[in-house]
């Protein structure tokens, strides 16, 4: 449609076209007026030109849209509709902002990047899910959730028609599609099902798949896939159809083309094992795959590529040995196309009878090589009467060996696609589909054949249906706003259709022709140009050729060569052929030719549900059709399905052939929109009314353009006036009964009328602002002026003060100077005359001392060698005497000994000595006690002697010590005075040297000084800062274990989560087995049984039992619906943990016989060790005896020697015999001391002894020997047989010293290990310090400290974790040990009054007593509640299930029920009945379950219950006795603590059931509020501006005009109130409540954000400022209820900087660098995605610059973070519920009576 001529004005802008880039942009330097011949443009770059109109036809170029359309998502949005602007547009999309989708009206235009994106995760899937079509940016998600969407609302079957030509992304396109229906339909079997799906593609890929010119993986074949649902719209399974496979590319490939890829994968595969018997080889030996030259792909590995492939055959059924079978006729093919026939003459051929290859395909395939070699050469020819042979020419052969190779192979395919289709299906019935097409685009190439006839066929019949669906569309929506409208002119390509389909069309010309016995495709050329040359508009002939035509498609002319047109339509095979292979032996073989007798479908498969014809005579007619017979009836079957479905669109563009990443070709892109029906769909939208506003958007864009005058209540009057002054056509604007209709151009030209308004007024604006500046810049120099001149003058004044002031001050100090030179010169002489005295009095004094230090030793040295000389010759002398002594007495000791001699052998001696030997004995005894009691007190006396000696000694010691230092010291002091009178001198010369130096010294230590400041000060400043690095690094270190810890609970609580997933399963599944057992009699009865066989156990057996009887019953009788996985899982853990406890009871019982046989086998050695002992025991008593002589015998040697001492001198001390005497007396009373404790020991031994004996004797009916009783042998003993008892005392004693000897030992060795383990810690810790002292020496100053005191901070810090780790342990030990001496202190009581009861049993009549006791009793502990046994399930089912937040329990006071259920709790503890506290928490906490899962989705419910959940868990804890909760109670509160029983795991079961609460709270204000928060964020405008909404196209997004009862803002806010008051009126504890709003705020903030990365029309200026005003209103919010802290605030953190980053500025690096700074709550992703979504709204804003882009690009590829775009918006953070003790005193809690709780009794 043309545009007016007066748009054509200075400065616009146009497209003129260029062979380059297809269009370029101009612009116009003078207005044009009608009748000029040319246009005076100026291109971008600066050139000037001379634009040339046609003079006939007189077009204007095309106009160019406003910026502020460019990049918009639909391409009906554009005002000017024609193909430059459509390209412009995708390629600004594309290459700028990185968008790959685009649309179209109804089509969703894809464009292929060439790289991964990370826009099809599982959270974008999320986001389209249940958003309409227009709400969202352009997605292929967005296309299929518009299918799905009208599957499941109208009822009615959807197809997805995704074309393109080959690489532009068709197949990834429809995976993405199909991924997206199985992820939404939210099927437990949707992953298995796309999986298989998705396994089909490496398969059909390598069967179908091949290399061309244009793609290396081009699909040579067409596909429609329809994704099965059921009623409840869950995917069941899928079916596959197949269109065109291309045979001829078996036996024919172009250069540089490949065959398909299955048959490379092979030949790369043949070294396997497995492949040896194929006999196959290089892809270069085989004619079928050589012809191209072209084998191998850049970065395709063959090999690996077959074992994907052979992985997907697997999983989707196909065993190995059918794959095996399967690459053997791909072999065998490979074989068949290097048969090689050898002509004989001009009409007969053969084959070698020594060709290889026939050979191995005959072996391969098991048919006759006879016959195959003669009919491969030979056909049968039948008439009426005889049938006979005919030979075949080498041509005519060949064709007949590739028509057999090509056969076999589309017999595969057909075979393939059938067992994918199996694997596919589901026994579920199909409620509806989804189909998607994956075919092949319009195509045209140099040389173009049957195939590309067959495909651009297709085309042209999917473009009419698009057309006829277009038009369609369009006329609804005139109809529905009821506008007149009129026949659009719109492209028809029936007579294009018509002449390929109709009658005498070129297929029914091309089948005729191929009827003729001698047909040719120059004959059918002719019968072509016949009958359609000049006769069709649509049909032409080529001027140099006569065996071609040209057909005048759609999209473009195509030429095709005639030549094998009729070889590939016929398809022709040799019946002869086709029986020998039937009369194989290879059974997979007969099993492809057998389904060939079955009625084929779209590609020979037949369709699902289709009845079939087994008649030979058919078969055989289906087989005599052609190749486009049969093309054209799969085709128009195709048209029937697509037909009865909705179709939705997606049109693949490949944009360039390099595949570089986001770059395009114009002209291949131009190329591709034309045959895609892209531009004809804005041609029929710019033959109508493209532009459509509603009358509100209209007015709110368009305010500025009216006056007030003209601003009416009814906005529909208000806009027609306007429009009638504005645009003086009435044709070019229709209206309707909701929306504005306009004519293409009509937009822009009002756009342009805003811009110039706006302009104007932006202009007035400027001018008084800058007059308002300008005298503003004035007044403040003025003031500036005045302000310098004063500060100048005063300035002048202070200069002359301060110059007297110095003068001065200059004439004192030079005073005092002078005073301070002559005072140190006099100081400096007195200084030297007093050292010279003092050196020359010290030098005398030294030489003095120095002579007496001389003469004294002289004379020391002469008094010891005079001493050593005395003391040698006394030592001599004594040395002698003593010898000569020695001698003397040596002789007579010699005399001595001869007569004792003689005198012992003298009998009569002997005697005398016996007389009165005994009385002597005794005497001696006695004498021998006195001397030791004399010993023993001399001996103590010793001691006491020796301690003070040694006392004494220790003092003297030290004295010693330093007199020997002093001693040693003065010694040295000698030696040293030498040394110091050389150095004196030294000295004397350094004196002079030193007096030089002071001066210079005293210089630098003026300069220490200086430096010491300043490195003091510097070391406080690094102080400080080490202070705050180590502050700061200690609250990193804090917040990153407090990071953990979140992250700890976040997992914890997920666990829980998929905990209640699985036991709500789990209950849903028993419920289902409960009603699928109801429907036979037979299995309730069974169930019955079941159950009240197993009612009578006890309360956690009948729970298991009843589950178990439940899965037995369920797997009897399991139908459709129940998972049987889950089922037979349950149904195995039964079985194991009945087998564990079979096996624990028979390892117990086992146990038991074990212990009672030990028993016996240590009484039976105890009887044998006490036999061993008496035996011993008896040796001993005689080894003792023996002693006892030896005794004897020793006294009386004893006594004679004392009978023959004569003389006292003998008797006296000293004496030999005296001394002799004394030994022996001191070892024997010492031995007797040893042997009394002992006797003692073994007295009380032998009573036991002897006490077991007797016992042991009389279990024997006392048939023992009563000699070998101890009892007797002691009786028996003589007066010595004490030694026996002291003897048995020793062996104990050994025994003992033995056991402490062994366990010092261990102790030892212990700590010789804990001391090397020490010694190793200390060995690491000293290597640590030496390796820190020298990294540290190596360190500057500076760096030694910061190293010294992080090293010190380190190693206390350990030590202070060790320290609380143990104090921990000791905490919990301490708890521990305290808990259980209570309980023992409860148990010890009570087993106390039970002793009280059983010892009076008289009372035990009387029963009134105790029960009067246990009144008085409870006097003291109030606040419990009794209730008997029967009425638990009232209670639970009156406090729980019928109890309802609204009504009743809003007048009760918080927890009212919480306080409830622990009064009753209380008592059951109080009567220690552990079955009854078990039994009421078991029912309390499955109610609660069962309420919340079917009240789940009411938020009152949940939160009430979640109020009441805590706080029966904060009971527990305040009334569980531990120091922890109890320190916050009152003493009444203390008094009332649980008695008997530790709750710990309870409370546990507690905390993770509010998990689960707060986690369905979570979920339940989600939903609630997931439809307000874009209506009320987003889509409101909550300030009123005069930008208004941009124009959009015919996906025209959700109005944000606020509509009735649309969501607000309001609403939000409204609805956090309410939210919020609930929580608080349930008694919830205000950090749960801080909580709950913090998880509320990140969801809002993550939905809105998530909206607005998706969103392009929301990333503008105007839309930042509306987003931010929201955000504060929450802010706001927050404050009115005082709920600050906590990180509430922190969750809308991104949101609020991804409005700043809308309304910062995006021009320079700087603007860069303040946006990478600015966005740290938003990822590197976000930012990219929200400046390349940012679009402005009007003229005046302009887009984000290249530069900027990429200098924050670069700013942000450092970060470490997730890639992922959209923030989780189910993220729920870990809950913490920390104690909160309740004020409420137990006792004062009283029961309203509209509970009905009257059978519970308060105590």
């Amino acid at each position: 449609m043309r545009a007016a001529p007066g748009l054509y004005s200075k400065y616009a802008r146009v497209w003129i076209p260029d062979p380059v880039e297809v269009w370029r942009s101009a612009e116009l330097t003078k207005d044009y007026t009608p009748g000029d011949t040319a246009l005076q443009l100026q291109l971008e770059d600066g050139t000037e030109l001379e634009y040339k109109l046609d003079p006939k036809s007189n077009d204007l170029p095309p106009l160019r849209n406003p910026d502020i359309l460019v990049g918009e998502n639909d391409l009906t949005a554009l005002s000017y509709l024609h193909e430059p602007a459509v390209l412009h547009n995708l390629s600004v999309r594309f290459m700028d902002s990185k968008l790959i989708y685009t649309y179209c009206g109804i089509i969703l235009v894809a464009i292929n990047p060439y790289e991964s994106l990370p826009i099809y995760g599982v959270d974008i899937i999320n986001a389209y899910s249940g958003q309409n079509m227009g709400d969202m940016d352009p997605h292929i998600f967005a296309v299929a959730e518009e299918a799905y969407k009208q599957m499941a609302r109208d009822e009615r079957n959807q197809s997805i028609i995704v074309s393109g030509e080959s690489g532009a992304g068709k197949t990834v396109s429809a995976k993405y599609a199909m991924r997206y229906f199985a992820t939404v339909s939210g099927s437990s079997m949707e992953a298995s099902v796309e999986e298989r799906v998705l396994a089909s593609s490496p398969i059909m890929e390598a069967i179908g798949n091949a290399k061309t010119t244009r793609n290396d993986n081009s699909s040579r074949f067409g596909k429609y896939i329809e994704i099965g649902f059921d009623k409840k719209y869950y995917i069941i399974g899928a079916n596959m159809r197949t269109y065109l496979l291309e045979k001829s590319r078996v036996v024919f490939q172009a250069s540089e083309e490949r065959n398909y890829h299955i048959f490379y994968q092979l030949c790369a595969s043949a070294h396997l094992p497995e492949f040896k018997a194929l006999q196959l080889g290089s892809a270069d030996d085989f004619h079928c795959t050589n012809q191209g030259r072209s084998p191998v792909i850049d970065g395709v590995d063959d090999v690996q590529e077959m074992q994907t492939t052979r992985r997907a055959f697997s999983l989707l059924g196909i065993g190995e040995k059918q794959q095996m079978d399967l690459f053997q006729i791909l072999a065998a093919i490979l074989h068949l196309g290097n048969v090689e026939v050898v002509g004989k003459g001009s009409g007969n051929c053969s084959i070698s009878a020594e060709d290889c290859h026939l050979t191995v395909f005959c072996e391969l395939l098991m048919v006759s090589h006879e016959d195959m070699a003669h009919w491969l050469c030979h056909k049968k020819l039948k008439t009426a009467t005889e049938t006979f042979n005919k030979p075949l020419a080498k041509t005519e052969a060949v064709d007949g060996r590739d028509a057999l190779a090509k056969h076999i192979y589309a017999r595969l395919f057909t075979w393939i696609v059938s067992q994918i289709n199996k694997a596919l299906q589901s026994s579920s019935k199909q409620h509806s589909f989804i189909g998607v097409l994956d075919i092949y685009g319009f195509e045209t190439f140099e040389i173009n054949s049957f195939e590309q006839f067959c495909i651009n066929y297709a085309n042209e019949k999917l473009q009419q249906q698009f057309n006829l669906h277009v038009f369609k569309l369009e006329q609804e929506e005139y109809l529905k706003e009821q506008i007149p409208w009129t026949l659009i002119d719109f492209y028809d390509n029936q007579p294009c259709i018509n002449l390929i389909e109709a009658k005498m069309g070129v297929l029914d010309l091309l089948d005729e022709e191929c009827m003729m016995p001698k047909g040719s495709d120059d004959s059918w050329a002719q019968k072509l140009y016949n009958t359609h040359l000049k006769k069709s508009a649509h049909f032409d002939k080529p001027r140099m050729s006569n065996k071609a035509f040209i057909i005048n498609h759609f999209a473009d002319r195509v030429e095709y060569q005639c030549e094998g047109f009729l070889e590939k339509n016929k398809d022709t095979v040799n019946e002869e052929q086709i029986n020998v292979l039937k009369s194989s032996e290879f059974a997979f073989l007969l099993e492809l030719f057998q389904e060939e007798e079955k009625p084929p479908g779209p590609t020979g498969v037949a369709a699902p549900g289709r009845p079939k014809v087994g008649r030979m005579n058919q078969s055989l007619r289906e087989h005599k059709k052609s190749v486009g017979l049969q093309f054209r009836s799969s085709l128009n079957l195709l048209m029937e399905t697509l037909n009865a479905t909705t179709p939705h669109y997606v049109r693949c563009i490949k944009p360039n052939d390099h595949k570089s990443p986001f770059m395009m070709d114009p002209s291949r892109a131009a190329q591709q929109l034309r045959a895609c029906g892209v531009l004809e769909t804005i041609r029929l939208s710019a033959a109508g009314f493209p532009s459509r506003w509603t009358y509100q958007e209209f007015f709110i864009r368009y305010r500025v353009l009216m006056k007030q005058k003209d601003v009416l209540s009814d906005r529909k009057l208000t806009c027609q006036n306007v429009l009638e002054r504005l645009i003086q056509d009435p044709d070019k604007y229709k209206f309707g009964k909701t929306k504005i209709f306009f004519r293409a151009g009509q937009v822009a030209y009002l756009e342009k009328l805003r811009a110039d308004k706006l302009r104007a007024a932006c202009i007035q604006i400027q001018k008084t602002i800058r007059c308002w500046v300008a005298r503003k810049k004035y007044l403040r120099l003025r003031r500036s002026t005045i302000t310098i001149q004063r500060y100048v003058r005063g300035q002048q004044a202070r200069a002359l003060c301060k110059t007297l002031r110095r003068t001065k001050a200059a004439v004192v100090i030079q005073k005092y100077q002078r005073m301070c030179a002559a005072r140190r010169l006099y100081q400096r002489k007195q200084t030297a005359a007093v050292l010279l005295q003092r050196l020359l009095r010290g030098h005398t004094a030294r030489l003095q001392y120095k002579q007496l230090r001389y003469e004294q030793k002289v004379v020391v040295v002469q008094r010891w060698v005079r001493g050593w000389l005395v003391r040698l010759q006394y030592r001599r002398t004594m040395q002698a005497v003593v010898y000569l002594q020695c001698c003397v007495r040596r002789m007579l000791a010699r005399r001595e000994l001869k007569k004792l001699k003689i005198e012992a052998r003298s009998v009569e001696h002997y005697r005398k000595l016996n007389v009165g030997m005994e009385n002597k004995i005794m005497q001696l005894q006695r004498k021998v006690d006195d001397q030791h009691r004399e010993n023993k007190e001399l001996l103590e006396r010793l001691i006491v002697v020796e301690s003070s000696s040694v006392a004494e000694l220790e003092k003297l010691r030290p004295q010693i010590e330093a007199l020997q230092g002093v001693e040693e010291k003065a010694r040295r002091l000698g030696d040293q005075v030498s040394t110091l009178e050389e150095e004196l001198d030294m000295t004397r010369e350094e004196l002079e040297r030193s007096k030089k130096m002071v001066e210079e010294l005293n210089e630098k230590n003026s300069l220490l000084k200086s430096e010491k400041d300043e490195l003091n000060t510097m070391i406080k400043e690094q102080g400080q800062q080490i202070t705050d690095n180590l502050q700061k690094a200690h609250q990193e270190y804090l917040e990153l274990l407090q990071t953990e810890l979140n992250e700890e609970r976040s997992r914890y609580q997920n666990l829980l989560t998929e905990h209640l997933k699985l036991e709500e399963q789990n209950a849903d599944l028993k419920s289902e087995v409960e009603v699928a057992t109801h429907v036979s009699k037979l299995d309730h009865l069974r169930t019955d049984s079941a159950y009240s066989s197993n009612e009578s156990e006890s309360t956690r057996c009948s729970e298991f039992t009843g589950s178990e009887v439940s899965l037995h019953g369920q797997e009897m009788e399991l139908h459709g619906g129940v998972d049987v996985a889950l089922l037979l899982k349950l149904q195995r853990r039964v079985a194991e943990l009945e087998q564990e406890k079979l096996n624990l009871q028979s390892e117990w019982d086992s146990k038991e016989d074990q212990i009672q046989q030990d028993h016996a086998k240590e009484l039976e050695e105890c009887r044998r060790t006490l036999g061993a002992e008496r035996d011993c025991e008896a040796q001993k008593r005689q080894e003792l005896e023996s002693g006892n002589k030896r005794l004897k015998k020793d006294l009386n040697e004893l006594r004679l020697s004392l009978s023959q001492e004569k003389g006292s001198r003998r008797g006296s001390p000293g004496a030999p015999a005296y001394n002799v005497l004394l030994e022996q007396l001191n070892s024997v009373s010492e031995e007797l001391e040893v042997r009394k404790e002992e006797v003692l020991l073994l007295r009380a031994q032998l009573v036991n002894l002897e006490a077991f004996k007797y016992k042991e004797a009389g279990t024997e009916g006392n048939s023992g020997d009563p000699s070998r009783s101890p009892t007797l042998d002691l009786h028996e003993l003589n007066e010595d047989g004490e030694l026996f008892m002291v003897y048995e005392g020793l062996k104990e004693t050994n025994r003992l010293l033995e056991s402490q000897l062994q366990s010092e030992r261990q102790d030892h060795a212990q700590e010789l290990q804990s001391l090397k383990a020490e010694l190793q810690s200390l060995k690491k810790e000293r290597d640590q310090q030496q390796q820190l002292l020298s990294h540290t020496l190596q360190l500057p100053q500076d760096g030694r400290v910061h190293a010294a005191l992080q090293h010190e901070i380190s190693r206390l810090t350990r030590h202070n974790v060790d320290l609380m780790e143990q104090m921990d342990k000791q905490d919990k030990t301490i708890r521990k040990l305290k808990k259980q001496l209570k309980i023992y202190m409860k148990r010890a009581e009570e087993t106390d009054h039970v002793q009280i009861d059983e010892s009076s049993p008289k009372n035990r009549a009387n029963e009134a007593l105790p029960e009067i006791s246990i009144l008085r009793k409870e006097r003291h502990c109030q606040g419990m509640l009794e209730y008997r046994k029967e009425d638990e399930s009232k209670l639970v089912k009156t406090l729980i299930t019928e109890l309802k937040p609204r009504g009743v329990a809003v007048s009760l006071i918080p927890g009212l029920p919480a306080y409830i259920l622990f009064m009753c709790l209380r008592h059951a503890d109080f009567t220690n009945n552990d079955q009854k506290v078990c039994t009421l928490l078991n029912s309390s906490i499955n109610c609660i379950k069962s309420v919340l899962k079917k009240k789940g989705e009411d938020f009152e419910t949940v939160s009430f219950w979640m109020a009441n959940t805590c706080r029966l868990l904060h009971c527990l804890k305040q009334y569980s006795g531990e120091e922890a909760y109890t320190k916050h109670n009152t003493t009444q509160q203390n008094e009332q603590c649980l008695l008997n029983f530790d709750l710990t795991e309870y409370r546990q079961v507690l905390s993770d059931l509010i998990i689960q609460i707060y986690q369905q709270l979570i979920k339940c204000m989600e939903n609630i509020l997931q439809p307000m928060i874009v209506a009320g964020m987003l889509e409101q405008d909550t300030i009123p501006v005069l930008m208004g909404p941009k124009p959009t196209g015919l996906r025209k997004r959700t109005s944000s005009v606020p509509e009735e009862g649309a969501y607000s803002l309001e609403s939000i806010l409204k609805q956090l109130s309410s939210f919020h008051s609930t929580l608080l009126q349930h008694g919830n504890d205000p950090d749960l409540v801080r909580q709950v709003v913090k998880q509320q705020f990140y969801f809002i903030g993550a939905v809105t954000l998530n909206s607005l990365l998706l969103r392009k029309d929301m990333c503008s200026w105007n839309k930042g400022l509306q987003i931010r005003y929201n955000v504060s209103q929450l802010e706001e919010w927050l404050m009115d209820k005082d709920i600050q802290g906590g990180g509430v605030r922190e969750m809308l953190e991104p949101l609020i900087q991804a409005t700043k980053l809308l309304q910062v500025n995006k021009k320079s690096k700087e603007d860069a660098e303040a946006i990478a700074t600015m966005c740290t709550a938003l990822t590197a992703a976000q930012i990219v995605k929200i400046l390349n979504l940012y679009t402005p709204v009007n003229e005046f804003e302009e887009r984000v610059s290249v530069s900027c882009m990429k200098a924050v690009q670069a700013l942000l590829k450092d970060r470490q973070e997730s890639p992922q775009l959209l923030m989780d918006s189910k993220t729920v953070f870990p809950i913490t519920f920390p104690f909160n003790p309740s004020p409420v005193a137990l006792e004062s809690i009283q029961i309203p009576a509209s509970l009905n709780l009257s059978f519970l009794t308060l105590l």
